[in-house]
């Protein structure tokens, strides 16, 4: 690093917003202190702040975040620094088209890690020139040795495999380590530096010697006295030599959103395409990830109409989101799209974005049971309740075609992470094509003040609840109807008027009972606020093949399952009241 600082890292600590700024990433991120005492040594940081590490209200977290403005992303879960820097090289390549490097420190234990592979087989891919790998090979990981110890030949046969540029080193030679970067700033491939390193190098108490990890030396002053004393080396960072700006796909324009007619039938992963691609015309820096399934989820519109800002990852739900991390760290809006259930596959890149505070709108299709006979590997059930568990989440879920091209166009100037879940089969147009569908909001679909329940759904279970509303209408019984599109933030106000208002609320969801749409109603109730009767309908049982009529009814999730669970509510309220 200290080779890397002050020969070939290009950076302006005094504009860390500079376009034509290098990228650095710690992907062992627990290796913090040597970033903050690059800081240091840069410059940026003074001592007294450096002094501050991990103590309550500092900068200089145990892993690093980008409260302190040269990090961009977080780091600490081992195997998402290089997949986030692929994404980063290539939004280099391909979208700022721009001459910046992106460097990434790596440990050998992550290189463990199958996110890591997904992002050398798909940067070697792209021949992405720009991005370099320095790989600590210290052989030691948490626990003990590592799978290839100081074997750097096994790394480098597994890298080359994947259309990498490799070098091994001595990590301890600086006159290899200068080579080594030398070649990388030539080289038409990604690069791989290998550095046989030793860990605790210089201090005979720790030095490669297992159960040291993560704890400080036993005598400090004597360390420090080993390593050659108190230095106060200040390092001239080169500031970046280009001039060039960033690439731009062209100017704003408003957003004309596709437009349904009440009535007619429209699947909201059609709608979504469709939207994503008019705000692709409105908005140049609106771009595209897919995970191979754009014909599903109805991306592919999108790459018809804007191949240059459409990116094919192929089955890499991991590497997929690490790169629209990267993306928005340059300032472009990406939309990544696949089944709701495989989102699962890449949950802790979401998870580690939300702690790095960055901006990505998420896309899940074949939501649910009523995606019918292919059975419950492709239907997403928990998706609603892992990403409502994301800190500063938004979850949407329109019901309509209207409705879905509203909410994309409110999701892409979210802030932190936002998810909208949308269903595979055709549903009635309810909407007309000039309503506003705000973030937070709700819609009240059928109310009276005869109303003696009220009926909540999202997606599907909207139409589901209509339904059922007539039917119990039929039998002189009058029912609210609430369309909670909005399941993170809950529309709390209308949620607790209606159960004020009727003193019983049914939530049916296309989800399991945990954590989903029922959970979020419970929710509005929280703070000593006094809870009405709640009935939740939601999926309980596995499911398995069959008709999407017959997967809702299975589930009691259908309109017939509203109806009854109204009805038995309504019998025993009136033997309660009779007693």
């Amino acid at each position: 690093m200290a080779v890397l600082l002050a020969r070939y890292y290009c950076y302006d600590f005094d504009d860390a917003a500079n376009p034509d700024n290098d990228h650095l990433i710690f992907s062992k991120g627990h290796a913090s202190p040597l970033l903050y005492a690059m800081y240091k040594a840069a410059g940026a940081i003074s001592d007294d702040e450096l002094v501050t590490y991990r103590a309550l209200g500092s900068r200089l977290e145990g892993h690093p975040t980008p409260r302190l403005p040269w990090v961009e992303v977080a780091t600490g879960a081992l195997g998402q620094g290089l997949p986030v820097g692929s994404g980063l090289a290539l939004t280099g390549k391909l979208l700022d088209r721009m001459p910046y490097r992106v460097w990434v420190l790596c440990g050998d234990s992550e290189l463990a890690e199958g996110s890591m592979w997904e992002a050398f087989e798909h940067a070697g891919y792209e021949a992405l020139d720009k991005l370099t790998a320095i790989v600590d090979v210290n052989r030691l990981g948490q626990r003990g040795p590592t799978r290839y110890g100081w074997d750097t030949a096994a790394y480098a046969r597994r890298i080359e495999a994947h259309g990498w540029n490799t070098i091994e080193i001595d990590g301890h030679d600086m006159h290899q380590i200068d080579q080594a970067y030398a070649a990388a700033t030539t080289s038409a491939k990604p690069t791989a530096i290998l550095a046989r390193t030793t860990k605790g190098a210089g201090v005979a108490s720790v030095a490669d010697q297992e159960g040291k990890h993560g704890k400080p030396v036993p005598d400090a002053d004597e360390a420090i006295t080993e390593l050659g004393g108190v230095r106060e080396i200040r390092v001239g960072v080169t500031k970046p030599p280009y001039t060039a700006l960033p690439h731009s796909f062209g100017e704003p324009a408003r957003y004309e959103p596709p437009s349904y007619s009440v009535g007619d039938k429209v699947a909201t992963r059609n709608a979504f395409g469709e939207a994503l691609t008019a705000l692709g015309h409105a908005r140049p820096e609106v771009v595209g990830l897919d995970a191979e399934v754009s014909d599903s989820t109805r991306l592919q519109y999108f790459a018809k109409e804007h191949p240059d800002r459409y990116f094919e990852f192929y089955i890499a739900e991991q590497q997929m989101l690490a790169a629209a991390v990267g993306m928005q760290v340059r300032g472009w809006v990406p939309f990544a799209a696949t089944f709701a259930a495989f989102l699962s596959r890449a949950y802790d890149f979401i998870r580690m974005a939300a702690i790095g505070r960055a901006d990505l709108k998420l896309v899940g299709s074949h939501a649910g049971v009523a995606i019918g006979q292919d059975g419950p590997s492709q239907m997403g059930l928990e998706d609603v309740a892992s990403l409502r568990a994301v800190h500063s989440s938004t979850v949407l879920q329109p019901c309509d075609g209207n409705q879905t091209a509203a909410l994309v166009s409110e999701m892409a100037d979210r802030s932190g992470i936002s998810y909208l879940r949308t269903c595979r089969g055709d549903t009635p147009v309810i909407y007309g094509p000039d309503e506003d569908f705000p973030i937070g909001g709700s819609r009240v679909l059928r109310s009276s003040s005869d109303d003696v329940v009220t009926l909540i759904g999202s997606g599907v279970t909207v139409h589901e609840s209509l339904a059922a509303a007539d039917e119990l209408e039929g039998e002189g019984i009058q029912a609210r109807v609430i369309d909670l599109y909005s399941i993170k933030p809950v529309d709390a106000f209308t949620v607790r008027a209606a159960a004020e208002e009727t003193g019983c609320l049914v939530t049916v969801e296309d989800h399991w009972a945990e954590g989903g749409l029922g959970d979020a109603v419970f929710d509005a109730f929280a703070g000593g606020v006094p809870a009405p009767t709640v009935i939740k309908l939601a999926v309980r049982d596995m499911p398995g093949s069959a008709s999407p009529e017959e997967q809702l009814r299975m589930a009691g999730i259908d309109r017939g399952a509203i109806v009854s669970a109204v009805r038995s509510y309504l019998a025993e309220r009136t033997v309660s009241q009779g007693h």
